[in-house]
């Protein structure tokens, strides 16, 4: 599983520097919904056959190409033909809603600001304009009240946590030293 999201980010990742200096980062995006859309949802076998293992390499480049045709670029064909060649194409789906994620905010990324109080509005503006100077990116802030954490703040950005300042997250790690103490 992790495993997976790590595959799934690093070509997604590569693919899209690539095409940031090529066709840049909109038209790919627009592609991959394309893709996403037409190709995929409309015709379910696409994929199928892509990962089918009793089809030969070459007849599912020729696929790609015959498929895709110019409805596409040179780049996305030349990447699912990379991901064909690298055997990384069951991934495809993933690599995709990575670049979503990730992506169709151009330059801005998606933060999650939890916290288990309400907090006031220039206390939440003054942690956004700091995540922001601080990971050079443009945030697009989302607020979730969470009892759970106890109290304390958390800050989510893509599937990980940037910032862990809850009560519930320092419990677990006094749980985690208490445990690792020997009497």
């Amino acid at each position: 599983m992790i495993k997976d999201k790590i595959i799934a980010r690093r070509y997604a990742d590569a693919y899209m520097a690539f095409v940031r200096q090529n066709i840049g980062m909109e038209k790919a995006i627009a592609e991959l919904k394309d893709l996403k859309n037409v190709v995929i949802h409309e015709n379910p076998g696409f994929l199928e056959f892509l990962t089918h293992e009793g089809m030969g390499h070459n007849e599912k480049r020729e696929f790609v190409e015959r498929v895709l045709n110019d409805n596409f670029s040179h780049e996305l064909k030349n990447f699912l033909k990379l991901l064909l060649d690298k055997e990384r194409i069951s991934h495809l789906l993933d690599i995709m809603e990575y670049i979503r994620v990730t992506y169709s905010y151009g330059d801005e990324v998606e933060a999650l600001l939890k916290t288990s109080f309400p907090l006031d509005v220039d206390l939440i503006r003054d942690i956004e304009t700091r995540l922001q100077e601080k990971l050079h990116k443009k945030l697009k802030f989302y607020i979730d009240l969470d009892a759970d954490l106890l109290g304390g703040i958390q800050v989510v950005i893509g599937d990980h946590a940037v910032i862990d300042g809850s009560v519930k997250r320092r419990l677990e790690d006094l749980k985690d030293k208490l445990r690792r103490l020997k009497v």
